[in-house]
């Protein structure tokens, strides 16, 4: 693990979403054991995105909590059923299922993702029933990637319900360049660009963000960046050199 994010008096997430290894970035991580437990090595979060396509047993929930060290945190992203499919509508049986399923990570579960698809729009009334059920059912860190730009007329009601709103590049709406939302968590998803998911990220950019990440991090909020441009692995080597910048 990271000594240096590990003991700073700020706490600050990096890693990738999902945890495979390219074979060009095996000698990062030497030693025994599975995928997940060399990436634990190396960086203190994953997200899982497969939760948004199919359901995963609690005890593989599990598995994954214990192969990780005790400062290792998973972002878990909501399932598609709930987000594209049920939109955000009469999700209560849904979301107890999911929610028992991830709940085995414990204290590994750091934040739940909640990924809309571009054509879902804001609607007050949708929305605040749906987080309400949402946060009887859940107390810990949430953040929202809305894709459709009436969404940016309901970051106060984000706020109130503590849920932050993910800083997304390449940008899609007019808010989500910087972070917004509720402020007690700050949260990066990096796809790529030029190309999304495959482009990796110019060492420049590296740098501004680790600039950046810090000054929010230093303020005590906790702040996670993931980078998800891992259609061609690039997102293993741009974590790596964040890790680096931001004093490994």
């Amino acid at each position: 693990m990271n000594d240096a994010l590990s003991n700073a008096p700020y706490k600050i997430f990096v890693g990738c979403a999902g945890w495979s290894l390219g074979r060009e970035h095996a000698p990062a991580f030497p030693g025994d054991g599975t995928h997940l437990q060399r990436y634990a090595r190396q960086f203190n979060t994953a997200e899982i995105n497969s939760s948004f396509y199919r359901p995963h047993r609690p005890q593989t929930y599990a598995r994954w909590a214990d192969a990780v060290p005790p400062d290792f945190r998973f972002s878990v992203k909501i399932p598609k059923l709930i987000s594209h499919e049920q939109c955000l509508q009469g999700s209560a049986q849904a979301l107890d299922e999911f929610l028992g399923q991830c709940g085995e990570l414990g204290e590994r579960l750091g934040c739940l993702l909640l990924q809309l698809p571009p054509s879902l729009a804001f609607e007050p009334g949708v929305a605040e029933v749906f987080f309400t059920r949402l946060r009887e059912r859940f107390a810990g860190h949430v953040v929202i990637e809305p894709r459709h730009e009436s969404w940016v007329q309901g970051e106060p009601m984000l706020a109130h319900y503590r849920i932050a709103q993910a800083t997304v590049d390449p940008s899609r709406l007019s808010n989500d360049s910087q972070p917004s939302g509720w402020p007690g968590l700050r949260y990066w998803r990096l796809h790529g660009a030029p190309r999304i998911y495959y482009s990796a990220y110019e060492e420049d950019c590296l740098i501004r963000l680790a600039a950046e990440l810090k000054a929010k991090a230093q303020s005590g909020v906790p702040t996670w960046c993931i980078f998800d441009n891992t259609a061609s692995g690039a997102a293993t080597g741009d974590a790596l050199r964040l890790m680096e910048l931001l004093g490994r």
